[in-house]
């Protein structure tokens, strides 16, 4: 493996979440970094991690620190303690919360972006990962709306990165299998209360199947390889909704509800009006900046150029995931919580 990640120490911003935890685990077990620093706000979330068997092994590592992204000072102080990466993965993503608390939505994943920003700027980091998300292509809703915002300051912070050698770059996924608020736990608490129907909100809808561990791997990638302003996204199957059912409760009922506010049928994640700076590579795709920002951004001419108009859609995809496929996914989405 790569030491990218061997005697450095990194900063993950909502650390406390399904991300933070897998990618700390992961880390861990297969690096030796220096040290990972947990940024928070919720105390309660950070004793319970501290109190994980793999993280309790690995104490002489661990820093827990209780911070909101929002507060630059705080963030700042955090990060002067010799931090090398900032991975930052805060965010309201809970799409009718963020209809409901727009200025909330607004303070955390586009202020908090801001002053996640500044605080590396200033300080000596050396690299910066966003999470980004599918839902801030073409938005639709709130969140999606805050993450094109977000996305677009942390690709326009190369630019203001000066003689400092500091890079940003983003990585772009949906949503992460059996992560919280996904439909694989929804579907497993009906099924575990004695449902023996469940709903379906179309029949059409599709979805991009990633695991925690793809996404980790992908930013540990981008912390390889990003120069500065790509957004990475993994090449991943996609399966339909109704096909997660069955594969959850062989032979049960559905019921087709309708598509909620906010929500699409389909996970997008190159547009066409992107593709013509997007490169295909074997396992993931790059979609580089329009811009230009600093002499240090340089594109990995390795991979080919996709077709005028490419669209990478889970309604498009040419790798598609069936019933089984999806139990044996389902089997992985439990292992990886331990």
């Amino acid at each position: 493996m790569s030491n990218v990640i061997d005697g450095k120490t990194i900063l993950i911003t909502g650390g406390t979440g399904s991300f933070g935890k897998c990618f700390t685990k992961y880390v861990l077990r297969n690096y030796d970094p220096k040290k990972i620093i947990i940024y928070s706000r919720d105390e309660y979330k950070q004793f319970v991690m501290s109190n994980d068997p793999v993280f309790k092994k690995y104490e002489d590592k661990m820093r827990y620190f209780i911070g909101d992204v929002r507060d630059r000072e705080r963030l700042e102080r955090a990060l002067r303690g010799g931090v090398d990466y900032v991975i930052h993965a805060a965010a309201l993503k809970q799409v009718p919360a963020c209809e409901y608390n727009p200025a909330e939505a607004i303070k955390t994943n586009i202020n908090g972006a801001m002053n996640v920003i500044d605080a590396c700027l200033d300080t000596n980091v050396k690299k910066v990962v966003a999470l980004s998300t599918d839902k801030a292509v073409n938005p639709v809703n709130l969140y999606g709306g805050t993450k094109l915002v977000s996305d677009k300051l942390f690709m326009s912070a190369n630019a203001y990165s000066g003689s400092r050698d500091i890079s940003f770059c983003i990585v772009r996924y949906g949503n992460v299998a059996g992560s919280r608020g996904s439909v694989i736990p929804f579907f497993k608490t009906l099924i575990e209360e004695g449902q023996t129907t469940l709903p379906i909100t179309d029949y059409r809808m599709s979805r991009f199947w990633i695991s925690l561990t793809q996404g980790v791997q992908l930013v540990i990638k981008a912390l390889e390889e990003g120069h500065g302003g790509e957004t990475f996204i993994s090449k991943i199957p996609s399966f339909y909704v109704k096909d997660l059912a069955e594969a959850m409760l062989p032979g049960c009922k559905t019921n087709e509800v309708g598509i909620r506010p906010g929500e699409k049928m389909h996970e997008v994640m190159v547009t066409a009006e992107d593709a013509a700076n997007t490169m295909e590579y074997d396992k993931y795709f790059i979609v580089y900046p329009q811009i230009t920002f600093n002499d240090r951004q340089v594109r990995d001419m390795s991979g080919k150029t996709v077709a005028d108009g490419f669209v990478y859609s889970s309604g498009t995809n040419t790798e598609w995931m069936n019933v089984e496929d999806i139990r044996r996914r389902l089997l992985e989405v439990a292992t990886e919580e331990n």
